[in-house]
Parts: structure tokens; C-alpha cells; sequence
């Protein structure tokens, strides 16, 4: 046992010295969903002048005292994309390392790259082997967050740098198929309703009696015109024939449907009662109402050119 013991404490600095950068970061990136939590020493490590891999890292800085709300907000995001890159094919996994280096574990690094906000990403491209660039640049490519923080447009840009692709996909976005859901349940039980009202003859006739009352009283001559509500001096009756404004298109159609509907009663209900006072009572009504508003609209026309020479009650 002793033995066995004595050639385990001799194998162990051997087994370590045979551990090579790459496969350690590889073992940091695993116990961490991906992303390798860096401190200065770890950072030049991931950032060696001779490294065959690249990495991609976020400086932030995400201790409450630092009140940095962006960082907060983009965190997420990035441990995102990280998540979905270390479910890649381990050759390709090792091949690019994400980390993450906080301000407060590697002052000196922000220092040293010149930062003075947050949250940065750096992308590291190989400086050795295959995935060489083809120019030899090997200066870090920064990330620009003019698309917002959302992990889509981040895996995108560093898809571009990585072995292969990121294999994101963006979760499913349950609240927003709950309210999809819900309006069609919604919708439906309200048309269930109101269809007797839609499949009615009456509705569409109203709706149609009532489009042509408005445009006959001159909105679409408003509309094309863009003429004001009403007149600066509390007016709303324009003076002219060829001049409108647009609380006369509503007095108008007022109006004209009230003239309308009195013909209508006295053609269509008067006839039916089936008492001789009632409909003598109604055909009084009707007609004086058809008098008034009459009189109504010609002293209209009237306010709008003095010299209509015609006259009614008003």
C-alpha cells in the first residue's frame, strides 16, 4: 500500500506537466456551463500571444456597488450563448473558450486594455495553427451592441469567429403564445356573440346608411383639404360654399339622419298603429320634427352665404 501510495505522489507533478493551456481552460469551461471565470492571471492565460484557439470575453462588472444596470442586463445574454456553444461537439468546443473577467477580479486587465465602461466583449482570435486569420491579424475584434442585448444578434456576430456555429436557439417565448392563446379565445367567444348582430341585414344597413350620410356631408372634401376642426375665433361654420370645417361635416350628417329617420317613421310605422289617436299623434310629431330641423338646416346654409335668399322658421 505504501508503495502503491509513494508512486502516486511521484506520477501526479508528471500527470499535471502533461496537462496542456487548452485542456485546462476545456476543464474550467465545463464546470461552469461554458464560461470560464477569469482573474487576471486566467485572462493571459485565455489571451496568450501563442494560442490555437480563440476565445470570446465579457467585461463587466456586476457587483451591486458598481450600479451597473447594463451589465446586469446583458449577462444573461451572454451566458446564453455560452450555454448553447459548450452543447457543441467537444472537438470543436475546445477550440474557443467563453469567459467572463467581473472589474472587481481583474482591475488591473481594465486598466491595461484602456476600459472604462461596461459590459465589453472582446473576441480573441487563434494567433497559431489553422484557424489563423488569412490577414495575420490577431488584434481582439470588439462586439457592437447597436443591436440591444439579446443573445440572437451576439451569437450571430461571434458565429463568425467560432470553429462552427453557435448552436443557439432562442427559448420559447411562453408569455407571448399565453397571449396569443388568450386573444384568439377571447376573439372567438366575442364573435360568437356578435355574429347575430354581423349576419343581421339591420347592422349592415346601418353601417352603410351611416358612411353615406357622413360622406355626403362633405368629410371627404375635409379630409382631402385638411381643413381645421373648427374656425380660431370659436366658429364652426365656415363662411362660403366652397369652404368647410370639420365640425360641420358632424352637425350636417346630425342633421341630415334625423330628416331621414322622420320620413322613414312616417312612411314605414305610422301606417302600422293600430290606433287611430296614436297614429294621428305620430303623423303630428314626425312632421313638426321635420319642420324644425328643416328650418334648421336652411338657416345653415344662411350662415354660410348671407345673401341665400330663403326662409323657414328660424
Amino acid at each position: 500500500m505504501k508503495g502503491l501510495l509513494l508512486a502516486a505522489l511521484l506520477w501526479l507533478p508528471f500527470s499535471q506537466a502533461s496537462t496542456s493551456p487548452q485542456d485546462q481552460l476545456a476543464r474550467l469551461a465545463a464546470a461552469n456551463n461554458g464560461v470560464i471565470k477569469l482573474n487576471a492571471e486566467l485572462f493571459d492565460q485565455l489571451t496568450s500571444p501563442k494560442r490555437t484557439w480563440s476565445a470570446s470575453i465579457q467585461l463587466t462588472a456586476l457587483d451591486p456597488r458598481r450600479k451597473c444596470n447594463p451589465c446586469k442586463a446583458f449577462d444573461p445574454s451572454w451566458h446564453a450563448v455560452a450555454k448553447a456553444w459548450s452543447q457543441a461537439p467537444a472537438q470543436q468546443r475546445n477550440d474557443h473558450f467563453f469567459g467572463t473577467l467581473d472589474f472587481d477580479d481583474g482591475s488591473v486587465v481594465f486598466q491595461k486594455l484602456g476600459v472604462s465602461s461596461a459590459p465589453i466583449v472582446f473576441n480573441y482570435p487563434p494567433t497559431e495553427g489553422n484557424r489563423k486569420p488569412a490577414s495575420g491579424k490577431t488584434a481582439p475584434i470588439k462586439y457592437d451592441f447597436s443591436e440591444g442585448f439579446d443573445p440572437a444578434p451576439l451569437a450571430e456576430f461571434l458565429s463568425k469567429h467560432t470553429p462552427i456555429s453557435i448552436p443557439y436557439r432562442a427559448p420559447v417565448d411562453w408569455a407571448r403564445w399565453t397571449t396569443v392563446a388568450i386573444g384568439v379565445l377571447g376573439a372567438a367567444l366575442v364573435l360568437r356573440f356578435i355574429m347575430p348582430i354581423v349576419r343581421s341585414r339591420w347592422s349592415w344597413a346601418a353601417v352603410i346608411v351611416i358612411t353615406s350620410l357622413v360622406m355626403t356631408s362633405g368629410y371627404m372634401f375635409t379630409r382631402i383639404r385638411n381643413v381645421p376642426y373648427n374656425g380660431g375665433d370659436g366658429h364652426w361654420i365656415a363662411a362660403g360654399y366652397q369652404n368647410q370645417y370639420g365640425q360641420e361635416v358632424q352637425v350636417v350628417s346630425f342633421v341630415y339622419g334625423l330628416l331621414s329617420f322622420a320620413f322613414l317613421m312616417l312612411i314605414m310605422a305610422v301606417p302600422y298603429q293600430p290606433s287611430p289617436q296614436r297614429q294621428r299623434m305620430q303623423v303630428y310629431l314626425w312632421t313638426g320634427v321635420i319642420l324644425i330641423v328643416y328650418s334648421v338646416l336652411v338657416s345653415l346654409f344662411r350662415v354660410k352665404h348671407r345673401a341665400y335668399p330663403f326662409k323657414l322658421f328660424l
